[in-house]
């Protein structure tokens, strides 16, 4: 049996630059954007939690790529759903460079400016990372031998589903 390849790419951040829209000669429209997407990292040194960004290059086909051009500005939070293709060229002193791009399937904005103009950040996303912001989130799980009043499942036949 042969082994399914799964290229597949699921992320959320914010646009580091205006989107780049343009044409190719047979018409298509292509539009480059650059997203930025935090990573939570606890820093050796002092212990406190510190967002590291890594930054992506998305290409956005057709009048997706338009829309993206015509509503979306720096700033803005966006989820991205495509998949990875690498790319090999020669650079004009003759040496191999290499990229590594994200080609959206589709872009979802997750605000709209009004909702940045008044506060209310657009469907309740935050630019922040989802990890926790202090080690009090990674406490342990109590295990077994609850109270008597304690309403927790004791065994597997007890999980709801």
């Amino acid at each position: 049996m042969a082994a399914t390849n799964i290229n597949r790419v699921v992320l959320t951040g914010n646009l580091t630059s205006d989107p780049e829209l343009r044409s190719l000669p047979s018409g298509m429209s292509v539009c480059k954007l650059r997203v930025a997407c935090n990573t939570r990292r606890k820093d050796g040194a002092s212990g406190d939690w510190v967002d590291k960004p890594n930054y992506f290059d998305v290409t956005v086909w057709g009048a997706q790529g338009e829309n993206c051009a015509r509503y979306l500005s720096k700033g803005r939070p966006i989820a991205v759903d495509g998949r990875l293709e690498w790319r090999e060229w020669e650079s004009q002193d003759g040496g191999k460079r290499q990229a590594v791009d994200i080609i959206a399937d589709s872009v979802q904005f997750l605000s709209s400016p009004r909702d940045e103009a008044g506060g209310g950040g657009g469907n309740g996303f935050s630019g922040r990372s989802d990890i926790p912001v202090d080690t009090g989130d990674f406490a342990p799980a109590p295990v077994g031998g609850g109270s008597a009043g304690s309403s927790a499942p004791t065994g597997d036949d007890d999980i709801p589903f």
